[in-house]
């Protein structure tokens, strides 16, 4: 579904749309900077690891599928697979997930399996990011969400809701934001 978005991202050389809805958090929450150890999780096309190594970022971006974006380390793999430490840094200053997963049009079934992907993002953030680090985490709302902020604000001193001008209106995700993990 091609929209504003699709096209101005194309236009500006951007791999994806979603590259806006980044550019949104990263605008009201200022969540990345030049220097940073960023970790982009579900990472593929590869519009947010384009973005965070524009803004002067260290990039590893990792996700199952291959995808190029210049000036950042790219590890192809499963994040539900404990052997991807191997391929990360000890620590980051920033972790930011797009990660989805293959919806079906079962909503039941999409929001388990996005819950899923959101709470091992959160695994690998209580891992690699430092204290007082950010994280993004995109998830989708229904009957897990709940459960997933709560756990959320567990690992971080704020927690906020946000949904990006670029999100399609009827789409159920929305990103969770934690600020300065304990």
């Amino acid at each position: 579904m091609k929209d504003k978005f699709t096209t101005k991202a194309f236009a500006e050389g951007y791999l994806a749309r979603s590259v806006y809805k980044l550019k949104d958090m990263q605008g009201k929450f200022r969540l990345m900077k030049r220097g940073d150890d960023v970790l982009d999780i579900g990472a593929a096309p590869g519009s947010w690891t384009q973005y965070a190594v524009e803004i002067g970022a260290n990039v590893d971006a990792i996700d199952m599928n291959k995808f190029k974006v210049r000036d950042a380390k790219i590890i192809v793999a499963d994040i539900m697979s404990d052997s991807i430490y191997e391929n990360l840094k000890k620590s980051y200053d920033v972790v930011i997930s797009d990660a989805a997963p293959q919806t079906t049009g079962i909503l039941d079934n999409d929001t388990y399996n996005s819950f899923m992907l959101s709470s091992r993002s959160l695994e690998i953030v209580k891992k690699v990011l430092k204290k007082d680090g950010k994280f993004v985490c995109k998830i989708f709302q229904g009957s897990y969400y709940s459960d997933f902020w709560k756990e959320m604000n567990s690992v971080f001193r704020h927690v906020k809701t946000f949904k990006p001008v670029a999100s399609r209106k009827k789409s159920k995700e929305t990103y969770l934001i934690g600020l300065n993990k304990l």
